[in-house]
């Protein structure tokens, strides 16, 4: 497949305005760059700003970092107008190399077989898409080199056993706003165990962890504006200063960084901060594999006396035995401001198309619930 052919409409005229996975024209009056909706698991939506000089170098920092070359094929297993999928595009164009896009519904089985086929040697997936090839099981073609996985957060226990069967992932920090990539692993962790951490920021850019203790950006490649939609129509909102702050919070120490988690998915719970998601991890850990993070959530609802308390969301497929033997474990070693109030089953945890649990939606469906 030519990449360029994957490439939309408008965007080789620098002046044009190109709103990714809308169909029509472009809003009248907003800077020529090119926008990729985004809200991640909360917020409103927004159109993220990129210029096309941002686009292409972060391009060719990938190349370089992954050591892509003419003979490579980039494999596009994402949405192409978010910013990871249509990164993989661009890639494919500045090496000069191979791409091929999976069209088919995802499947784990499929995928693979696919990917062998076309003999791919890059690729970058969700943290959903490893979780899945690892869990069935699937054995990676010999051809691949590299595959990033970025998204969100990445369970070791995935990666791990994805690269026992051969799957060589790389971790990766990125967000649309940084136009894809930001830190990534390099191939020389192939010759180590699997960790998710420290990722090596690419040399594009510089990164600083600030006074609230987030993560803090600075570099050319940094989005130029917001895009929104209000009762008035569109607006533009020009970014402002050379650091962006981001909504994740960890620590930098050189060039590495280390991501705790999201700042804004920090609660209050008897006045202490808690992080859901460490949360969750604990408690998937509690449960000595027994338990897949994809088949929980742990959602933080309102309460009266404490301000906040945490619900454990999971799916029917998990027998509730294994959830209190789970909790059980995880309760006797955390102290009582971490401790799971209730748990609620589900048919599924509600993801968007990236396999991002869709935080909004959890939390109704545990407000619903337990008040």
């Amino acid at each position: 497949m030519e990449a360029a052919s994957l490439i939309p409409p408008g965007y080789r005229d620098a002046s044009a305005a190109v709103l990714m996975g809308e169909g029509g024209d472009a809003p009248r009056g907003i800077p020529g760059l090119v926008y990729f909706k985004t809200s991640g698991s909360t917020g409103e939506p927004k159109w993220v700003g990129l210029s096309r000089h941002a686009l292409q170098v972060s391009a060719a920092a990938v190349n370089r970092h992954l050591a892509v070359d003419a003979s490579s094929v980039w494999a596009l297993a994402l949405p192409l107008e978010h910013v990871g999928g249509f990164g993989v595009v661009l890639r494919a164009l500045e090496a000069g190399c191979g791409a091929e896009r999976f069209e088919r519904k995802w499947s784990g089985p499929e995928f693979t077989s696919w990917l062998g086929a076309v003999r791919a040697t890059h690729l970058s997936l969700v943290p959903t898409q490893v979780h899945d090839l690892a869990a069935a099981g699937l054995r990676a073609p010999a051809s691949l080199r590299a595959v990033v996985v970025g998204g969100g957060c990445r369970p070791p226990a995935d990666g791990r056993a994805a690269r026992e069967l051969g799957w060589p992932v790389l971790a990766s920090y990125g967000m649309t706003e940084a136009g894809s990539q930001i830190a990534t692993q390099g191939l020389e962790l192939l010759e180590l165990p699997y960790s998710p951490e420290p990722l090596d920021l690419l040399p594009c850019w510089e990164a600083r962890s600030g006074p609230s203790g987030r993560i803090e950006i600075r570099g050319e490649l940094l989005f130029c504006g917001l895009l929104r939609h209000g009762g008035s129509g569109w607006g533009f909102e020009e970014r402002e200063g050379d650091w962006f702050v981001t909504a994740d919070t960890g620590t930098v120490e050189g060039r590495q960084v280390r991501i705790a988690g999201r700042a804004d998915a920090r609660v209050k719970i008897l006045g202490e901060l808690v992080d859901p998601a460490v949360v969750l991890a604990e408690i998937v850990a509690a449960s000595a594999g027994g338990i897949g993070g994809r088949e929980l959530a742990v959602v933080a609802v309102d309460d009266v006396r404490a301000g906040k308390r945490l619900v454990l969301v999971h799916e029917d497929s998990v027998s509730p035995d294994l959830i209190e033997r789970t909790l059980t474990t995880y309760h006797s070693c955390c102290p009582g401001f971490r401790r799971i109030t209730a748990t609620v089953p589900v048919g599924r945890i509600p993801r968007s198309p990236l396999g991002k649990p869709l935080a909004s939606e959890l939390s109704r469906i545990a407000a619903d619930a337990v008040n």
